[in-house]
């Protein structure tokens, strides 16, 4: 009988690890067919990002593509700002809400929404780590939506054409980031 009861919650657990890794692997691949895949940013490196936006007490960040919500809750904590997470994948969507609990965030929210679908207006800082297919598609919807004297940190890749927005460039290991401080005008 102990065999038995042992034999049934091993092959609870196999079968409970096949599905959770399963949901992931599906998850993952539908966000990189959306956009980006997750890939995680080192701690020291989003400090690093962080520390040169110069962020103002009371703005409004948001994460584009927010993964597990490190950047979001980071700079939520560290600067004393509001922050919306915005992620298509719900397994790290519901991570990044159980740390943001665990955390104690009152001035973060996580949402599963479409992030060419999302209001952006209200935004101070953008934040992405998209690939630069997405990035493109992006751009008209940032100088229509967003309002003016809005940064947006490209983490990884180059925004193509905006030149003349590029504030500054910071070179490390293994992406680049790109600051852009956009004056948009309304069309």
């Amino acid at each position: 009988m102990f065999y038995l009861i042992l034999y049934i919650i091993s092959i609870s657990i196999v079968f409970i690890f096949i599905l959770f890794l399963s949901l992931y692997t599906i998850f993952n691949l539908m966000a990189t067919l959306r956009g980006a895949m997750f890939l995680p940013t080192k701690q020291k490196e989003i400090e690093h990002i962080l520390k040169r936006a110069n962020f103002k007490k009371g703005q409004i960040f948001f994460d584009l593509g927010s993964g597990d919500g490190r950047v979001l809750r980071t700079a939520v904590k560290k600067y004393k700002i509001k922050g919306m997470g915005i992620e298509i994948n719900p397994l790290l969507l519901l991570y990044s809400k159980i740390l943001a609990k665990i955390e104690k965030l009152n001035n973060v929210i996580f949402k599963r929404e479409d992030l060419f679908k999302t209001d952006i207006k209200g935004a101070n800082v953008i934040f992405t780590f998209l690939m630069p297919d997405t990035l493109k598609k992006l751009k008209q919807k940032f100088l229509t939506e967003c309002r003016k004297n809005v940064l947006i940190i490209s983490h990884g890749f180059i925004i193509e054409g905006w030149e003349k927005y590029l504030l500054k460039r910071i070179d490390h290991r293994p992406f680049p980031t790109y600051y852009y401080f956009l004056k948009p005008s309304k069309t």
